[in-house]
């Protein structure tokens, strides 16, 4: 057992978290944050890896053979598709900051007079 994808995961999340903290444009943002969630995709693909296996379609393979986890997989898929949605929903809220402040720094918002 190889300990190197953890480790991988674990340096790509905290890249992205060290992005984050020192952001200060919202697109900058957002790409971190794309960053840090790309970690959880090397965390999964690396706890669903077989070595030697084949992939999880069992038509015409035989009783014994080792395959990779297909959860895994679909979770990855899953993950992939609410990253983009949220990556999505945080850039039209910093345009929608940029309208209205005028400014894409988050420093710089005022609160919101309702």
């Amino acid at each position: 057992m190889s300990y190197l994808p953890y480790l991988l995961a674990v340096w790509i999340f905290l890249v992205g978290l060290f992005g984050i903290v020192r952001s200060r444009n919202f697109i900058h943002l957002v790409v971190c944050l794309s960053v840090t969630q790309s970690s959880t995709y090397v965390l999964l693909l690396s706890i669903g890896y077989v070595k030697g296996g084949t992939a999880p379609i069992f038509k015409d393979v035989k009783p014994g053979t080792k395959a990779v986890d297909p959860v895994v997989q679909a979770l990855t898929l899953t993950d992939i598709v609410v990253s983009v949605t949220v990556a999505a929903l945080l850039l039209s809220l910093a345009i929608l900051g940029k309208h209205h402040a005028g400014t894409m720094d988050p420093e710089e918002l005022h609160p919101m007079q309702g």
